[in-house]
């Protein structure tokens, strides 16, 4: 699932995210500070270089302390993303000119950081971004590895290895929470197409015994007034042919409404094959589309529900006859596959499918077509599903489209 960073909950969520890092952020610096500069130099001997004679001490916390309604106005503008990026960099570049303006040309020890680095590196879990993640584990480093150069200490080398391994630590957090939120993700949208199958197959009871019905009739009268006349219109063969594809569209929804058993039999593929074809023969014609078929034989018995497998083919031919609508030809190859799997593949040399595109096909009324329905793929990507087999796509727009389907030819577990 590809992630909208401008939708609202997301922008939401992280919102109350950038809030939280900077509350603890500025509490854990200034505390930090405090208790060092001020406080244990009461009570012990050891202490850091005072603010007091250090001016730059004070612009370093002003300039920490401006980055606050930078974050503010970004939050307020919508766009709270940027905002621990601004807080990572900016802290790193004030930080590493305080450090240098400190100790740069003194023969004072190597003294400074301050405990709210160790937040960039563990907050990083939290935000989910492995991109920030990498990003505060080099800048931290590299701030250490830029003094130590110019300053020539080499007291920077205990902080480079405690942040290396913290950050181990936070990478395995990290990993953690990304795969378990991907494995929400991935349920949700299991959850989001079963509930669209079960809208559907409401829709399709309600729907199809109330069209087929009438549907009939129509047909029937309709046959018989072209008996009666059969020279006075040539409106007849449309209207059949129309009456027909709607009847269909009808029974892709009782599919979808009440799956078929599935009764898996031995069945010869070539027999299949050849009556799909006897069945789209007519509308290859009408549109110059001749079929080719190769077989690598002798195939073995398929262990399969033919009729269901007979509906897919004609759906998949179907597909690819009216992608052609200035004639052309359709490739059928039929071939084992490490001996355990029938392949079929449809080729045509239609339109072609746009690339972003193909991930949807098989949704629920998702179609490229200007007057399809999206049924009909999905029937048969049901289908194959259930003989434990699956639909890959490949298409080039103005080039054509492949369609393979791959079915196990024993059917060994899963039998209905």
């Amino acid at each position: 699932m590809k992630v909208n960073p401008t939708s609202p909950r997301l922008i939401s969520e992280e919102t109350k995210t950038i809030k939280f890092f900077l509350a603890l952020f500025y509490t854990f610096f200034f505390a930090y500070d405090i208790f060092l500069y001020y406080l244990m130099p009461l009570y012990t001997k050891e202490g850091k270089i005072g603010l007091s004679n250090e001016v730059f001490g004070y612009l370093f916390h002003i300039a920490v302390l401006a980055l606050l309604p930078v974050a503010l106005y970004f939050i307020k503008k919508g766009n709270p993303y940027i905002v621990k990026y601004i807080f990572l960099f900016g802290y790193v570049a004030i930080e590493t000119m305080n450090s240098l303006v400190i100790y740069m040309g003194s023969d004072k020890p190597y003294d400074s950081g301050n405990i709210v680095e160790l937040l960039f590196v563990f907050f990083s879990p939290i935000f989910v971004n492995k991109k920030y993640f990498w990003t505060a584990f080099i800048c931290m480093i590299g701030k250490y590895v830029i003094i130590g150069a110019i300053l020539q200490e080499s007291a920077v080398i205990l902080p480079i290895i405690v942040f290396f391994i913290l950050t181990v630590i936070a990478y395995f957090l990290l990993t953690r929470f990304t795969s378990y939120i991907n494995s929400l993700t991935s349920v949700h949208l299991e959850l989001r197409q079963k509930e669209k199958l079960a809208v559907i197959g409401q829709m399709a009871a309600g729907i199809g015994h109330e069209i087929r019905n009438p549907l009939s009739a129509l047909k029937g009268f309709t046959q018989l007034q072209q008996e009666r006349n059969p020279n006075s219109n040539d409106f007849y063969p449309i209207m059949i042919q129309e009456i027909d594809r709607i009847n269909s569209i009808v029974n892709d929804l009782m599919y979808l409404g009440k799956p078929k058993e599935i009764k898996f039999d031995k069945a010869n593929i070539e027999e299949i094959i050849a009556y799909t074809l006897s069945i789209t023969q007519q509308q290859a014609e009408r549109h110059s589309v001749t079929i080719e078929t190769k077989i690598a034989g002798p195939l073995p018995p398929l262990d399969c529900d033919s009729l269901q497998l007979k509906q897919v083919f004609i759906n998949l031919i179907k597909n690819a006859i009216e992608s052609m609508q200035n004639g052309g030809r359709i490739t059928i190859n039929v071939m084992v596959l490490d001996g355990k799997k029938m392949n079929i593949s449809i080729q045509d040399e239609g339109c072609g499918i746009a690339k972003d595109s193909i991930p949807n096909l098989g949704e629920p009324f998702f179609t490229t077509k200007m007057d399809g329905t999206g049924l009909g793929l999905m029937v048969s990507n049901q289908i194959v599903q259930d003989h434990q087999g699956e639909i890959t796509i490949k298409s080039s727009v103005g080039k054509g489209t492949m369609v393979n389907v791959t079915v196990p030819i024993s059917q060994i577990s899963g039998k209905k």
